[in-house]
């Protein structure tokens, strides 16, 4: 069953240059109980979506058309106050940047509570008992003396635990996680993946997990969408993706995950500038040639795997 449903979003930005199309057209679910991994090089529209599902929006920015729905819910066009609501109560977001995503001058205690006092009703007492607790299950060891303590005497791994916590302490249904792992070293990094399966299992909480990195993908996600340019080029489970990426864009994707010369297997000279500047398109199964007019059209080609390109 579908938790978020998102039909042909666009988000658009208003600048003095023209209007930038960060998301352009895009559609996908998260179902219950499942991890979707939205994967993408920067620039590709991934933040960009998470921030339209929650309308955190720049002054300049704006949902130009689709519906966004949750549990069968169209959301993206209620007020900021209904959606506060939803906003780290049934919804929650962790974000890329743990140490700058707290506020540096409120205690760990502080800030978690008033996240519970805010969706939860509770007093301060109740608040901090809770925060205590959802310490705990994110494996902090000395809870008592974190919750004291400011973003700035933590670790990233530890600001990045306080983080899910906070994200968590609501048992929200959906948690989308914003490269939560990009600035920490690989052992910390391990240990946070682990860490948020373990967690999807305890509050059966889906997940919408964004990141650059495949390999993070592979541990992490049950779906998988691909982002080029503000457009989904290709989707399905995580096997299908791994064992037959199909779009030329998850290619070099997985080609650059797995270390291999794509010019040598190719037979081709290319450079990373001739295959993703802005003029050529992502549509073309065969070389990204200029076609920028017209969309590629959806194929399956397996069960639940879709790609959009020309195939030729």
């Amino acid at each position: 069953m579908s938790l978020l449903e998102v039909k042909n979003l666009h988000t658009y930005f208003d600048t003095r240059r023209g209007v930038v199309k960060a998301v352009n057209g895009i559609s996908f679910e998260v179902q219950e109980g499942r991890t979707l991994g939205i994967v993408g090089e920067s620039g590709s529209g991934k933040s960009q979506t998470a921030m339209s599902i929650l309308k955190l929006f720049e002054n300049n920015q704006r949902i130009a058309d689709g519906e966004i729905f949750f549990e069968g819910k169209r959301i993206n066009d209620l007020s900021d106050k209904d959606l506060q609501d939803i906003r780290g109560n049934e919804i929650s977001m962790i974000f890329q940047e743990p140490m700058s995503s707290l506020n540096p001058v409120f205690t760990v205690e502080r800030q978690l509570n008033e996240v519970l006092m805010l969706h939860q009703d509770l007093n301060k007492k109740e608040a901090t008992q809770k925060s205590l607790e959802m310490l705990r299950s994110v494996k902090i060891t000395n809870p008592e003396a974190v919750i004291k303590q400011y973003p700035h005497q933590l670790s990233g791994g530890m600001s990045q635990r306080v983080m899910i916590a906070m994200a968590l302490a609501c048992n929200p249904k959906l948690l989308i996680a914003d490269e939560p792992t990009t600035a920490l070293d690989v052992i910390i990094q391990a240990e946070i993946l682990k860490l948020m399966n373990d967690l999807k299992e305890d509050f059966n909480t889906s997940i919408m997990f964004i990141t650059h990195d495949l390999g993070v993908i592979s541990q992490m996600a049950d779906d998988v969408i691909v982002m080029h340019r503000g457009k989904i080029v290709e989707s399905g489970s995580i096997l299908s993706i791994f064992d037959r990426a199909t779009h030329p864009y998850t290619k070099r994707l997985m080609a650059a995950f797995l270390k291999t010369d794509i010019s040598r297997r190719r037979g081709e000279k290319e450079t990373e500038q001739d295959l993703f500047s802005a003029e050529n398109d992502v549509f073309d199964f065969k070389n990204f040639r200029e076609n920028n007019e017209a969309d590629g059209d959806w194929h399956e080609v397996g069960p639940n795997h879709f790609v959009a390109c020309r195939l030729k």
